[in-house]
């Protein structure tokens, strides 16, 4: 069987999501299991080149898992022209600098969300994109999951009937760092260096919405810092600067109202850690990282209120389960096969850097509705078309 390799430049694998996610689970995943299989046949081997600030971490990485190369200097390896893409996991206020130069040195680029900290600086990277000839792609992971690709199912079936709202609830308590320590890096909370909810999450929701309900055509929200003061990962305490909340109110093409909730000040009743209801007139799911239930018109309860009488009903038990039908893989792998096959077939990416900007023009209509408040129409934010 035929086989060629791709060498890819993963900067910012000693992070959390870069490592665990990227690294781990998806390109080591893909090379330990013969590389990428292609429609014709053959495999598309991987073959990783580590980047980072800190010499001595990506060196045990490397030891640990057996990678051949890693590098501090980002230029030089940029310069080697048998690497063929770039992958950037770094903060936030890293990363435009870091792709504008991947581009321009002619590389295919896969990276992380938010693609920049402003759709001005995201713009730019589209043109520069546009310019080099490259092949763009940006994480867009949570259509990947098992969960929502149930729901997409029930989607296309239209086992909703018309749909009508979606509510969306996400996050979990994020200690603050005195009396446990946080289980997100500190940057996360400071302004300055890419933090903050709507920045992080309001991307990932832009792209569920329009790919599954439709495009976001006006917002209202809400952003706070509940927690104002936390403890690095150093110990010190520090003023949290970005917000660690988001509440948000998406008027979607078609009439769709989608409401979201995002905190990492939240504590958790819920099967999972996202959640999303959709209800339609013949029948509504509730789908979440892996599970999908669904309560069909013809077995909705009639429950009647009355504020007299304790509730006996469950609920709950009145929803059924959609099975899992087909084996579901690691959803930042399948879409690192897709953007590698794409890659090697020369066609463009469907989550590409355009896609980036429209969550990044949600981002600043979410933080300018939440500043001025008042409702942001998307028109107004000159939004990319898909």
């Amino acid at each position: 069987m035929a086989q060629r390799t791709v060498r890819i430049i993963m900067n910012g694998v000693t992070g959390r999501m870069g490592y665990r996610q990227h690294l781990l689970r998806s390109i080591l995943a893909i090379r330990d299991d013969g590389g990428v299989l292609l429609p014709d046949g053959s495999r598309l081997q991987v073959e990783p080149v580590l980047v980072g600030r800190r010499a001595d971490r990506l060196a045990a990485i490397a030891d640990l898992h057996g990678v051949a190369e890693f590098s501090t200097d980002l230029d030089a390896v940029l310069a080697d022209d048998t690497a063929a893409v770039y992958f950037d996991a770094q903060v936030t206020s890293e990363r435009t600098k870091a792709i504008l130069k991947a581009a321009a040195a002619g590389k295919h680029v896969y990276t992380e969300k938010p693609i920049a900290e402003t759709v001005a600086e995201g713009l730019e990277l589209v043109d520069a994109a546009d310019s080099a000839g490259i092949i763009s792609g940006v994480v867009h992971d949570k259509l990947y999951l098992p969960g929502l690709r149930k729901l997409k199912k029930l989607i296309d079936a239209g086992f909703f009937g018309r749909i009508l709202s979606v509510r969306g609830e996400f996050g979990y308590w994020v200690f603050e760092g005195d009396l446990e320590p946080a289980q997100r890096p500190s940057w996360n909370y400071r302004a300055d260096q890419g933090g903050g909810m709507v920045l992080d999450m309001f991307c990932h929701w832009n792209y569920v919405l329009e790919n599954l309900f439709g495009a976001v055509e006006a917002v209202t929200a809400r952003a706070v810092t509940h927690i104002p003061r936390r403890w690095d990962e150093q110990g010190e305490s520090y003023e949290a600067t970005a917000d660690d909340a988001a509440y948000g109110i998406f008027e979607l093409s078609g009439g769709v109202i989608a409401q979201i909730n995002s905190s990492w000040a939240v504590r958790v009743d819920r099967s999972e850690l996202v959640e999303f209801q959709v209800d339609g007139t013949h029948g509504s799911a509730v789908a979440g990282l892996f599970g999908c239930r669904v309560q069909p018109r013809v077995l909705t309860p009639k429950p009647v209120w009355n504020p007299d009488l304790p509730t006996t009903e469950d609920f709950r038990s009145q929803w059924q389960q959609v099975p899992d039908n087909e084996v579901f893989g690691n959803g930042f792998r399948a879409q690192w096969e897709q953007f590698l096959s794409d890659v090697d077939a020369g066609r463009p990416h469907p989550y590409d850097f355009r896609a980036g900007v429209r969550g990044l023009q949600l981002v600043e209509a979410g933080l300018r509705s939440s500043a001025e408040g008042v409702r942001v129409p998307m028109a107004t934010a000159g939004t990319v078309a898909p």
